[in-house]
């Protein structure tokens, strides 16, 4: 049973940085391509980037794009999200996915992938 598990999540004030941390197991995850995702209460859950498995393509949506950097270390299983600059829009549950398909395009939305964490909650204040 693949399981992923977030961490990295809290309060910091605006224009400071977090860096999230995604470990999957159960699975391989080298052949996964990965993603963020984040979610306010009563909004639907909204792409924040993906990282294809071998780490070469990356997309970020774009409220995020400059700010924030997906990575991943495949050795250790684990996927990462620098969040820079932060603004207290960028305060939500931040979700990370796991793409088993190998679809050659990393995906941005929900239905592209079928394993998911449970989520970390990132607060900004402002």
């Amino acid at each position: 049973q693949v399981q992923l598990v977030e961490a990295g999540g809290g309060l910091v004030q605006a224009g400071g940085s977090l860096r999230l941390s995604c470990v999957v197991s159960g699975g391989t995850f080298r052949n996964y391509n990965m993603g963020w995702f984040r979610q306010d209460p009563g909004k639907e859950r909204e792409f924040v980037a993906a990282i294809s498995w071998s780490g070469s393509n990356t997309a970020y949506g774009a409220p995020v794009r400059g700010r924030f950097t997906i990575s991943r270390d495949n050795a250790k299983n684990t996927m990462y999200l620098q969040m820079n600059s932060l603004k207290p829009e960028d305060a939500a549950v931040y979700y990370c996915a796991a793409d088993r398909t190998l679809r050659r395009i990393v995906g941005l939305l929900t239905a592209d992938y079928a394993y998911w964490g449970q989520g970390t909650q990132v607060t900004v204040s402002s």
